[in-house]
């Protein structure tokens, strides 16, 4: 019956202490490996659209006039390229602190669950050496 008790205990020990955060870093780390990858791929389909857009608007160009219009959207075109990369990249930048700071909480609460069970364990071998 001990050894069971001790078994129990020690399994009970090993999950608070070491599977339960690896697996709670695992699916944080997958689920902002998953945001982010969402966030390249959808910036590598907006900036191919874009792309595409002007080849297309280039393929039109017949006259002088529409040479001038083309030039004049490509500006607008840049400027509006610019805009979204500089949003993606926030973007980036705002998934990494949010991982950063979930990590840290992470963590935090994985030291204070060690601490507590530290705590525990002494108490429990001090109550059984009184005992004896």
């Amino acid at each position: 019956m001990m050894n069971t008790d001790m078994f129990t205990k020690y399994t009970e020990q090993a999950e608070k202490l070491f599977m339960g955060p690896t697996r709670s870093y695992a699916k944080l780390a997958m689920d902002y490996t998953q945001k982010v990858m969402d966030a390249q791929i959808e910036a590598a389909r907006t900036y191919t659209d874009l792309g595409m857009q002007q080849a297309r608007a280039a393929l039109d160009i017949k006259d002088p006039t529409a040479l001038q219009q083309y030039a004049e959207k490509q500006q607008e075109a840049a400027k509006n390229l610019g805009e979204r990369v500089k949003a993606d990249g926030e973007k980036v930048v705002a998934l990494n602190q949010d991982f950063a700071n979930e990590a840290r909480k992470l963590v935090e609460s994985s030291a204070q669950s060690a601490s507590e069970t530290a705590k525990e364990t002494v108490s429990a071998a001090q109550k059984a050496t009184k005992g004896n």
